[in-house]
């Protein structure tokens, strides 16, 4: 999850190492809520990316670094996806989706990572992120249908029917109902 948040495997290490830390200085107020230990680092995880993102806004930036960030925002099309594959176990995953989730904002990409590859509930994903568990389905449900839409292409090339229909519409693939 660090890697996937900050794009950059040192910076990944770092925040890792940096979440760590914070978890053994306050061990001693650790108290199980439901979600175990996982969910806690993933909360102080969060929590370290976030604060190290809000003061890096505030901070001066060099013209050099305002050039390059002005660059990334024009993405080409033939970008690799910034997440480590192997860890992920996603070494035959098509580069359409690679590039479709990659693509995503990040609250969406987060949520839909934190709930799809790590498999956590709704509660622990809402605590981690500190945002309300409506406000968590709400934004898986986006994800999955930005995600729905960027791979229609994909869906119908694999013949799965009914692919322009919203996601977990009658004609997905694993005929899921969408919440209603």
């Amino acid at each position: 999850m660090a890697l996937q948040l900050t794009r950059h495997p040192d910076e990944a290490s770092d925040l890792v190492q940096e979440t760590y830390l914070r978890a053994l200085r306050s061990s001693n107020g650790f108290e199980e809520r439901g979600g175990g230990m996982r969910s806690w680092l993933f909360t102080i995880l969060h929590n370290a990316f976030y604060t190290r993102v809000k003061k890096q806004a505030r901070g001066p930036m060099a013209v050099e670094e305002f050039h390059e960030a002005d660059e990334k925002s024009i993405a080409p099309d033939d970008a690799t996806p910034a997440w480590d594959l192997k860890s992920l176990d996603w070494e035959q995953v098509d580069g359409r989706l690679k590039k479709a989730i990659d693509d995503l904002t990040p609250e969406h990409r987060e949520i839909l990572l934190l709930w799809g590859v790590e498999g956590m509930k709704y509660r622990e994903i809402a605590n981690i992120v500190g945002v309300p568990i409506g406000t968590v389905m709400s934004r898986l449900h986006r994800a999955r249908g930005i995600l729905s839409e960027s791979l229609e292409d994909f869906a119908t090339e694999l013949g799965w029917t009914g692919a322009s229909e919203s996601p977990g519409g009658p004609g997905s693939p694993r005929g899921e109902v969408a919440p209603g």
